[in-house]
C-alpha cells in the first residue's frame, strides 16, 4: 500500500495500521479566522513537499458538551478546523464506495477527532470513510446582517466538493459517495439532499436519529442580539468578530434562549441553502434521485439530559408544549396502558424530538418517489435504546469513552455479532443501494428492527404516529 498521495493542495503522508492507511487533519478550508471570520469557507492553500497527515486538525470553538466530559476545544486552539481525515484499505485506483460521517452534537458540539468517530474498523469493510469538521455554535449557524446564514453546512458543502475533487486518489469513488450522520449530523444528511448547491455531490444518505428544532430568521436574529447584549457588542459581524471564540462559546445557551428549553444554535430556514426542515424541504421531490436509509433509536429520550423529575411530569403540558391536539396525553395513555407516568413521557418526548422528525422525512421521501429505507433500534444497553446508542455499533468500537455509557463495561457479548449485521447493512447500502430489508413505503411501512434477534415488521409505534398526524400544526416542523 501506499501512505503518500498528491491531492489538489499537495503531497500527503498517512499511517498504514493493521491494514487500513489513515490520513488525519487535511485541510479542504482556509482557517475561518481574521478578515475570514463568520464568512463562507474559502479555498485551502496549498503547499510544497510531502505533509505530514497522522494527526487530526484542530475542533471547532465548543465548551465541553457536559461536566466532567474532557474538552476537545481549548482557546488556544484557535479556528484553524476545517480540515478533513480518511481511512482506506486501498489508496490506489481501486474505486471503492466513499462513506462519508457528519458528526452531531446539537449544532453546538461535535468533532471528527472524537475517538467514537475513528473510522478504521468501518475501513475494514472494504469502503473508504471520510470525517470532517464543520463550524458548531454561533461561528457556524450564528445569524448576522449581510452574512450567509448556515455556514456549518456550507462548510459541508466545501468538504463534500473537495471529496469530489480528491477521493480517488485514496481508491475512493467520488461517483458513488453516500453521507452518513447521527442526530444533527443525519439532518445534514437530508438538508444537503434538498439543497441545489449541494446537488451531485453524493448519491445516498443515512439519516441516523434526525431531531425537531430549525429556525426561522427572526428566532436567529434574537439569538444574536441576546448574545450581543450579553457580551457587550454590537449585534453585527464587525462587533462580534472583535471577541474571541471562547467568549461566544462561554454564553449558556438558555441565555440565548430566553430560558426556554432546547439548544440556541440550528440550521435558519432562509429560502436559499435550507428551504425548510427536511421533511418539508424534501416534499417537492428534488432529492429523489438520492436513496435515503432512515431511522431512530427506540428510546430516544433517555439519551438526554433530564428535563422533568419523573414524580412531576405533567403528560398534558407536555403534549401541549409541542403543539398537540388537546386530547393527546389521554390518547398517549389509551395507546400505551401499561406504560407508567415516566415511560409515556419518554414516549411522548421520544416521538416529538426524533422519532416522528425521522419518520415524516422518510415519508416525505418515499412519497415523492425517492428510494428509502427505516429502521428502529430496539437493541437495550444500560439506559435503553437511547440517542446515539448505535454509534458505537455502526463504527464497530465497543471501548470508547462515549461507547461505555451506552453498551456498559465490558460490552455485552453479543456487540460484535448486531455491530457486524450493521456495518454490513450500512456498506451494503452504500455499495449497491440496498441495506438488505424491503423498503419503505407510506403504505406497507416496513421498518427493520435492530436488536438481538433483527426483523422486518410494521411501523412500531402506530399509535404515536396517529396521535401525531392529527395535528397539521403539530408536526416537528413547527417547532
Amino acid at each position: 500500500m501506499h501512505d503518500t498521495v498528491k491531492t489538489q493542495q499537495g503531497l500527503v503522508r498517512g499511517r498504514t495500521h493493521d491494514g487500513i492507511v489513515s490520513f488525519k487533519g487535511i485541510p479542504y478550508a482556509a482557517a475561518p479566522d481574521g478578515l475570514r471570520r463568520f464568512l463562507p469557507p474559502q479555498p485551502a492553500a496549498s503547499w510544497d513537499g510531502v505533509r505530514k497527515a497522522d494527526a487530526f486538525g484542530s475542533a471547532p470553538p465548543q465548551r465541553p458538551p457536559a461536566p466532567g466530559v474532557p474538552a476537545v476545544w481549548r482557546p488556544g486552539d484557535g479556528l484553524d478546523c476545517l480540515t478533513v481525515n480518511v481511512w482506506t484499505p486501498t489508496p490506489v485506483d481501486a474505486a471503492l464506495p466513499v462513506m462519508v460521517w457528519i458528526y452531531g452534537g446539537q449544532w453546538t458540539y461535535g468533532a471528527s477527532s472524537m475517538p467514537h468517530y475513528d473510522g478504521s474498523v468501518l475501513a475494514g469493510s472494504g469502503v473508504v470513510v471520510v470525517t470532517f469538521n464543520y463550524r458548531t455554535g454561533f461561528e457556524g449557524f450564528g445569524r448576522l446582517p449581510g452574512i450567509p446564514n448556515n455556514r456549518g453546512l456550507l462548510d459541508q458543502i466545501a468538504a463534500l466538493t473537495w471529496i469530489q475533487d480528491n477521493i480517488a486518489v485514496f481508491g475512493g469513488d467520488p461517483g458513488n459517495v453516500t453521507v452518513f450522520g447521527s442526530s444533527a449530523g443525519g439532518a445534514s444528511a437530508a438538508l444537503l439532499a434538498a439543497a441545489p448547491a449541494a446537488a451531485d455531490l453524493f448519491r445516498r444518505c443515512i439519516v441516523q436519529s434526525l431531531p425537531a428544532g430549525y429556525f426561522s430568521a427572526a428566532e436567529a436574529q434574537q439569538v444574536t442580539e441576546r448574545l450581543a447584549a450579553v457580551t457587550g457588542t454590537a449585534p453585527t459581524r464587525d462587533g462580534l468578530a472583535e471577541l474571541p471564540p471562547q467568549a461566544l462559546v462561554e454564553v449558556p445557551d438558555r441565555q440565548l434562549t430566553g430560558g426556554c428549553p432546547g439548544g440556541a444554535f440550528a440550521p435558519v430556514i432562509d429560502g436559499d441553502l435550507v428551504t425548510g426542515p427536511p421533511w418539508q424541504a424534501l416534499a417537492d421531490g428534488r432529492a429523489r434521485h438520492v436513496d435515503m436509509l432512515c431511522g431512530f433509536t427506540h428510546d430516544e429520550h433517555r439519551g438526554f439530559p433530564p428535563t422533568a423529575d419523573p414524580a412531576r411530569i405533567d403528560l398534558a403540558a407536555a403534549a401541549t408544549q409541542f403543539g398537540l391536539a388537546p386530547n393527546a396525553a389521554l390518547a398517549y395513555r389509551a395507546a400505551y396502558p401499561d406504560s407508567t407516568a415516566a415511560e409515556l413521557f419518554t414516549t411522548l418526548m421520544s416521538d416529538a424530538l426524533v422519532r416522528m422528525p425521522t419518520t415524516f422525512t422518510a415519508e416525505a421521501h418515499a412519497r415523492t418517489g425517492g428510494r428509502t429505507w427505516l429502521y428502529d433500534f430496539a437493541w437495550q444497553g444500560p439506559i435503553g435504546a437511547a440517542h446515539g446508542i448505535d454509534i458505537p455499533f455502526v463504527f464497530g468500537l465497543p471501548h470508547t469513552r462515549y461507547a461505555a455509557r451506552f453498551l456498559g463495561t465490558p460490552p455485552p457479548v453479543g456487540f460484535a455479532a448486531l455491530s457486524h449485521q450493521i456495518r454490513t447493512a450500512w456498506t451494503s447500502f452504500a455499495t449497491t443501494g440496498d441495506p438488505g430489508w424491503p423498503p419503505f413505503d407510506t403504505h406497507l411501512r416496513t421498518t427493520h428492527i435492530w436488536d438481538t434477534t433483527p426483523a422486518d415488521t410494521a411501523y412500531p409505534v402506530p399509535d404515536s404516529h396517529h396521535i401525531w398526524s392529527q395535528t397539521q400544526s403539530s408536526h416537528p416542523a413547527d417547532q
